[in-house]
């Protein structure tokens, strides 16, 4: 009878793993299955931070047209209302008019234009450095939800499985046909399974979130990414010398770029501080109708404050700070992309020689043999712990295979991002 049991409970699983495939291969309605390419024209296209920051790159430019005006002219005007003397003929005959224009000095408003053009250049640049970041992780979650899809196969095969199993034998024990400590321990194997299976879970729901958030996708969906483990495969560190990796992140790290726009807008800032103790001058012409020297008065004249006190001192003591500050951001801001460049680098080449020593035939075999082992199983060659502890082995090692490639696929990620070039996984 228990042999007859045990047949069953093969039959159980053979038709549970294939109700699993079957229910794989079904495309449901609200899933996405995109490639990273996909992903990436989707972020590009829809994505509210970028769109929120390509804001501030037509604000800057804006304060260029500002720095370029010139000052409007003042214009004055008097008309006379009463006076006590009145020879010249009635007050309201006695008007007065004038009109002055401020000249800046010193270049002012040249060295204006060109703080408001290197601004642009900063919003340009802390546009793309967000985009560098965004595309990082953007990129980082779909090939982590990718290989923990394939982590969560693993779980849904042997806990449905176990399931169905756990089933048959309860109904077996109620009969009295199996020992109580067979399926208690069905039981508490599918238990630490059903666990793990929904830390894991829980673990792809907030990458999804995210993914979806950036690529702007409706919450409902399922993000399905498709990936190509040839392609992967096939990207190397090795491939691409240190001092290039080094050079480029030199040429196209946008948040150093922006630490020598800094710089340069201190530079062209000290300059303007400077100018600014050199007085403005506003001309003005007047002319005065009834005036004390004559009728049809005509005068010109010139204003200009005297820098005998305040010669902005503070300003250019501030500006002067600013200067030897951008500078010492600037280095710091170098070391850091120095440093990023060869930790990434070294965690690139520990990762490939990692992934290097695994055999290619390893997954397969191993499947192999986890079907030889069913097989086995079946004639009653294992007991069921021994299976147990076969498949369990077949998971973990299925497991310790995936995160071994997704921290490979994450690390050249990582060089791409700290290099700011997309060198790798294209």
């Amino acid at each position: 009878m228990f042999r007859k049991f045990i047949r069953k409970t093969l039959l159980v699983q053979v038709i549970c793993w294939g109700a699993i495939l079957t229910a794989n291969a079904q495309t449901s309605s609200d899933t996405l299955k995109i490639t990273v390419k996909q992903t990436e024209d989707l972020f590009l296209k829809n994505n509210l931070q970028l769109i929120a920051q390509k804001y501030n790159i037509d604000n800057a430019s804006a304060q260029i047209i500002t720095a370029r005006l010139f000052q409007n002219p003042d214009f004055n005007f008097n008309n006379g209302i009463y006076a006590n003397n009145v020879n010249q003929g009635p007050a309201y005959k006695e008007q007065s008019f004038s009109i002055s224009q401020l000249f800046y000095t010193a270049g002012k408003r040249n060295k204006n234009i060109q703080l408001a053009k290197i601004g642009v250049d900063q919003a340009k640049y802390q546009f793309f450095d967000l985009l560098r970041t965004l595309k990082f992780t953007l990129r980082s979650d779909f090939y982590s939800i990718y290989y923990q899809q394939q982590s969560a196969k693993v779980y849904d095969e042997e806990i449905n499985s176990l399931a169905q199993t756990l089933k048959a034998y309860k109904e077996e024990y109620a009969k009295g046909n199996i020992a109580e400590k067979e399926m208690l321990r069905i039981q508490a194997q599918l238990y630490s399974l059903q666990a793990e299976y929904s830390g894991l879970l829980t673990g792809i729901d907030t990458l999804q979130s995210e993914l979806k958030l950036l690529i702007k996708a409706p919450v409902s969906i399922t993000v399905e990414p498709l990936v190509s483990e040839d392609l992967l495969v096939k990207n190397t560190v090795d491939g691409v010398p240190y001092r290039q990796l080094l050079d480029s992140a030199y040429a196209n790290r946008y948040d150093l770029r922006y630490a020598k726009a800094t710089i340069d807008y201190n530079d062209v800032n000290l300059k303007l501080q400077k100018a600014t103790a050199v007085p403005d001058v506003s001309f003005s012409v007047n002319y005065d109708k009834l005036g004390g020297y004559g009728n049809n008065f005509l005068g010109a004249g010139i204003e200009f404050n005297l820098p005998f006190f305040n010669r902005n001192q503070g300003g250019i003591k501030q500006a002067r700070i600013a200067v030897d500050q951008s500078k010492v951001q600037f280095q710091s801001t170098q070391n850091q992309v120095e440093s990023d460049v060869a930790t990434g680098y070294k965690g690139a080449v520990r990762l490939e020689k990692l992934y290097a020593g695994f055999d290619p035939q390893f997954k397969t075999d191993f499947t192999h043999l986890i079907q030889e082992v069913f097989i086995n199983y079946k004639k009653r060659n294992l007991s069921l712990l021994e299976f147990l502890d076969f498949y369990d082995s077949y998971k973990t090692n299925t497991l310790q295979l995936n995160g071994i490639l997704l921290n490979r696929v994450t690390a050249l990620e990582q060089l791409n991002y700290v290099t700011g070039t997309p060198f790798f996984n294209k």
